[in-house]
This record gives C-alpha cells, sequence and structure tokens, in this order.
C-alpha cells in the first residue's frame, strides 16, 4: 500500500480543532478555580457593616454588638461620667486621642462624633493582647485604685485600665487606647457600625 502523501488542510482542521477544544476545557476547568477565590456569602457578611440600636440602652448601660466576629462596645454615658473625663486626662497616656486607632471625627477628650457625646463607641479588645475588658462603671471601685477609679474598661488578663472613653490609663501594659470603629448616626438613635461619618 502506498502513501499518497500528507492531506495538509485536513492536519491543519485536526489542530484548530484539538486547540479549540482544549482551549474551552481549560476555561472551563479555570471558571470554577477562580470563582473560589471570591469570598463567600459567610464571608461577606461577616465583614459587613452592622446596625446598633440605641433607643433602649439605658444612662451607665453597656450592649455588645458583633462585627466582623470582634465584640464592639455600644455605652450610653451618664452626664456624671462624661464630665469626670476631663479630670482624667492627667492619668491617660493619650488625653487628645492623637494617635490614629480612631477615624479623624471621633478625636477628643470624649471620642465620640461631635454632638453625640452621651455614646461611645469601642472596639472590645484591649490593644495589649486582645483580651476582653469588662466594663467596670462603677465610681471608686476599691479594686481598681478607690478614689482614682473614676469608671471605665478593665482587662483581667494583665490588668490594663481604660477610662469611659477608653483612653488607656498610665503605668499599666496595654500601650494605645481602645480602637474606635468606623460609625456613622443613621437617626438619633440607630447605628451603623463599619461605615465612616460623612463630612
Amino acid at each position: 500500500m502506498s502513501n499518497d502523501g500528507v492531506n495538509e488542510g485536513r492536519r491543519r482542521f485536526l489542530t484548530a480543532a484539538t486547540s479549540v477544544v482544549g482551549a474551552v476545557g481549560a476555561v472551563g476547568a479555570a471558571v470554577p478555580f477562580v470563582g473560589s477565590w471570591n469570598p463567600s456569602a459567610k464571608a461577606k457578611a461577616a465583614g459587613a457593616p452592622v446596625k446598633a440600636n440605641l433607643a433602649n440602652i439605658e444612662p451607665g448601660q453597656m450592649i455588645v454588638v458583633e462585627w466582623r466576629g470582634k465584640p464592639v462596645y455600644v455605652v450610653r454615658r451618664t452626664a456624671e461620667s462624661i464630665a469626670n473625663l476631663e479630670k482624667m486626662n492627667d492619668k491617660v497616656r493619650d488625653p487628645e486621642s492623637n494617635e490614629p486607632q480612631q477615624p479623624e471625627y471621633v478625636k477628643g477628650v470624649g471620642r465620640t462624633i461631635p454632638g453625640k457625646e452621651e455614646f461611645v463607641i469601642l472596639l472590645g479588645l484591649c490593644t495589649h493582647l486582645g483580651c476582653a475588658p469588662m466594663y467596670r462603671p462603677e465610681v471608686g471601685a476599691a479594686d481598681l485604685g478607690g478614689a482614682e477609679w473614676l469608671g471605665g474598661f478593665f482587662c483581667p488578663c494583665h490588668g490594663s485600665k481604660f477610662d469611659l472613653a477608653g483612653r488607656v490609663l498610665k503605668g499599666v501594659p496595654a500601650p494605645i487606647n481602645l480602637e474606635v470603629p468606623p460609625h456613622t448616626y443613621d437617626t438619633d438613635t440607630v447605628i451603623t457600625i463599619g461605615v465612616d461619618q460623612e463630612a
């Protein structure tokens, strides 16, 4: 049997067809792989902003809201505790909150959005090693310094203390103030944590 020669047209067709099928297969295999790089619905929800209703929080009371898997303390301060913040200025490391662990719109002694001084919103993680500080609003607590203690947060892990604005006291392990997460007021009684306040 003799070989009459190679059919070049057929060879080009088979090469092109094989290349197209291979490319389609590669794209088909890559689509789910690339899709797996996107965050899941659960991951998207975990990082999403959360709302908190402030209407039922009594003066001196705190609620805890979860945002990004972390506790956020929402504290409604009393008029007395707001007045006591100025008295703490010489006892805290960063009295005017100049260190960058809060948004620009909450700087100052109270660390709140101007006009909303009654409520303070803080990330409930100690800045030393990440323990959850306890809310201790009682003035003069004997175990926290007696008359020197004007209310605030106490970290039971290593003894760090923070005032009711989340400012760290001098002489404790925590290096900086409690973090203030981005937040905005939707109404006078509803906040969204995770969204910056508009200027």
